[in-house]
């Protein structure tokens, strides 16, 4: 099965990846790929992060055993350390490639509401967040998420310099902060999963533009060579009118690709990354989903 058009054509690995006997992955939100390529796939079973070679889907290692509650996103960065949110612990964490924790942001265990609907910032983060995702500087971007409506940055120590949100659907206000990525141009991208758009800031959180042509945003990858790839999650369990796919935009704007609807195989992806070689590799959830998945491009 081919898919997408143009540059941007792919075909379904269905041998990809192999799993050791007896395993699964469970639920599958997320995955992040380093600069050897290796596929780390944040699961919610008995192995939360599992890795695997991009090209052969060859199993390399798992990690994170009784760490996670509720696995949701996954951030390698330049460096390849590893980052993840765990959303019903209300922490982000930063760990070495074999699972070690050097860092770890939010109050574990514990709900913070970190602003009121006018804007007012009461106390430290997260409440259930979603997508961490770090820039060029070290600086950590958080979305901050399910429970909360705002982004924010963190110093590469972690310390807290900015938030911004509100809940609403004017330009710059939130109605779910879900994933979050970050450009060759630095600026802060985020799936505003519920209001079917993508909204780009500054890093100090001044809205910039936005891509509304999009069907429930459940993540975005940026690639160096200045594409967006969105993981579009379209109408809830795949039942609605908004059909679920995969979206590639130029920095501009500019559609450059897409392939959405049941004849693709997705089901409800959740997250994206590219390797190296410009495949894609998918995470879903939902009826019909809970895999990973590779496109290889044509």
């Amino acid at each position: 099965m081919t898919v997408g058009y143009g540059d941007f054509r792919y075909e379904l690995d269905d041998s990809w990846p192999t799993l050791p006997e007896g395993w699964s992955l469970g639920s599958v939100p997320d995955l992040a790929i380093d600069s050897r390529d290796r596929v780390f796939v944040f699961c919610r079973h008995k192995h939360p992060v599992v890795a695997f070679e991009a090209e052969t889907g060859k199993f390399i290692t798992s990690w994170g055993e009784n760490e996670f509650t509720e696995p949701h996103g996954i951030f390698i960065d330049a460096d390849d350390y590893v980052w993840v949110t765990d959303r019903q612990e209300h922490v982000v964490t930063k760990h070495t490639q074999h699972g070690e924790k050097l860092l770890e942001l939010g109050r574990r265990g514990w709900a913070m509401m970190t602003v009121t609907p006018y804007g007012t910032t009461l106390d430290p983060p997260f409440n259930m967040p979603a997508g961490v995702a770090t820039a060029q500087d070290g600086s950590i971007f958080a979305a901050d998420g399910y429970g909360n409506r705002q982004v924010h940055r963190f110093s590469p120590e972690g310390e807290l310099e900015v938030s911004w949100g509100t809940s609403g659907l004017e330009p710059g206000q939130f109605a779910l902060v879900h994933n979050i990525g970050i450009d060759t141009q630095g600026r802060v991208l985020i799936c505003d999963r519920e209001a079917n758009r993508i909204q780009l800031f500054d890093r100090d959180g001044n809205f910039m533009t936005m891509f509304e042509d999009v069907h429930r945003p459940g993540d975005v990858y940026c690639s160096p060579d200045q594409y967006v790839y969105v993981a579009e999650q379209g109408s809830a369990m795949g039942k609605g009118p908004l059909p679920c796919g995969i979206s590639i935009f130029h920095e501009s704007g500019e559609l450059v690709c897409r392939f959405r609807g049941p004849e693709t195989g997705l089901r409800m992806p959740h997250g994206i990354w590219c390797d190296s070689k410009g495949n894609i590799f998918v995470a879903e959830l939902g009826e019909g989903g809970n895999r990973a998945r590779k496109f290889v491009k044509v």
